[in-house]
C-alpha cells in the first residue's frame, strides 16, 4: 500500500515537506491542473460573471493545488492535530484570497458575488482533492489497484 504523507518520515519535518514538494511537480498532477486552469479560463469568457477573471483563475488554482490534495489526506486519515491548518488552508483556498482579491480589485463584485461563490469554489476544492490525493505515480496507481483487487 502507498504510504501517505503522515507515514513516511524520512527525515523529520523537511522529509515530509520534500516529499510534499515531490508530489506537487508530478506530471500528471501538473497536467490535471493545467486542464483545471484551461476549463477556468474559457469559463470566464463562456459564461460572464463580475467575479469570474483569469487573474483570481490563477490565484485560487494554485492555492488549491498546493493544498487540496494534502487536506484531503488530512480528513481521511483523521491527523485531528492537523484539522486547525486543514480548516484554515481550506478557507483561505475558497473564500479567503477571494475576498482579499476582489476587496481590493472591485469591492462591489465581492459584495455582489462571495455568497454564490465559496459554494461552487468548495465543491470544486474538495473534488481537485479527491483527483489529487494519490500520492505517487500513475503507474503506481494502476499497479496498487491491480493488487487489491488480486490482479498482480
Amino acid at each position: 500500500m502507498k504510504a501517505s504523507c503522515e507515514t513516511i518520515d524520512t527525515a523529520g519535518k523537511n522529509g515530509l515537506i520534500a516529499m510534499i514538494v515531490h508530489e506537487w511537480r508530478r506530471p500528471w498532477k501538473l497536467f490535471t491542473l493545467a486542464i483545471g486552469l484551461t476549463l477556468l479560463i474559457v469559463g470566464s469568457y463562456a459564461f460572464p460573471a463580475p467575479d469570474w477573471d483569469i487573474p483570481i483563475s490563477f490565484i485560487m488554482a494554485g492555492f488549491t493545488y498546493l493544498c487540496a490534495g494534502w487536506s484531503m489526506h488530512v480528513m481521511v486519515e483523521r491527523r485531528w492535530r492537523d484539522w486547525p491548518l486543514m480548516l484554515f488552508l481550506t478557507w483561505w483556498c475558497v473564500d479567503g484570497c477571494y475576498a482579499l482579491y476582489w476587496g481590493i480589485a472591485d469591492p462591489h463584485a465581492l459584495d455582489f458575488m462571495r455568497d454564490a461563490n465559496w459554494p461552487a469554489s468548495l465543491s470544486l476544492f474538495w473534488m481537485c482533492g479527491l483527483v489529487w490525493f494519490w500520492n505517487g505515480s500513475l503507474r503506481e496507481l494502476h499497479t496498487e489497484i491491480m493488487r487489491r483487487l488480486g490482479r498482480a
